[in-house]
């Protein structure tokens, strides 16, 4: 059944197991990340050293999952040479992994093969997908969740693959 998502945090508090995400968007126009992103165009960096200063609230949401014994997994599937975004992204990620998530990156060219879903989606427990919808501009316009078996395998069978393939953070180099 396809329906309106609840909130991204009532998703994750009900999650048991796990959580895996896969990005395959090159930029993400998301108007409450703007500062954030000017600040890195200055050259602000997270620092690894003030916690506190970090992305909140979503990393106490995943520190919070995560020590309750739910794996986090994001897979990012990225054109090369990166996007400006994914710099961003890319500086930034320590921060998750900090957090308890785990990460890794696939180039494009290495995912021409796999049978990807149309859209970037959550995958709670390996049967309810969030799927998220974005404008070509990369504008937030929504999401839906189902748990239609078909579809959550789908996703699964996705993430699994590019998972295989990807390399983890701490070895990618943009």
């Amino acid at each position: 059944m396809w329906r309106n998502a609840p909130p991204f945090s009532e998703l994750l508090a009900d999650c048991r197991e796990s959580a895996v995400h896969l990005e395959m968007r090159d930029h993400y126009d998301d108007p409450d990340e703007a500062p954030r992103v000017t600040a890195w165009r200055a050259g602000h960096r997270p620092d690894p050293g003030n916690r506190a200063s970090w992305w909140r609230p979503w990393l106490d949401m995943v520190a919070e999952a995560v020590g309750r014994g739910v794996a986090i997994r994001r897979s990012r599937i990225v054109s090369e040479p990166v996007s400006e975004y994914t710099r961003y992204l890319y500086d930034g990620t320590f921060t998750n992994i900090s957090a308890g998530e785990q990460i890794r990156w696939l180039p494009r060219q290495q995912a021409s093969d796999i049978a990807l879903p149309g859209n970037d989606f959550w995958l709670f427990d390996g049967h309810l997908v969030r799927f998220g919808y974005f404008s070509g501009e990369g504008i937030y316009l929504g999401d839906e969740v189902t748990d239609e078996p078909a579809v959550a395998k789908l996703c699964g069978e996705a993430f699994e693959s590019v998972w295989a393939r990807a390399t983890p953070h701490e070895d990618y180099r943009i």
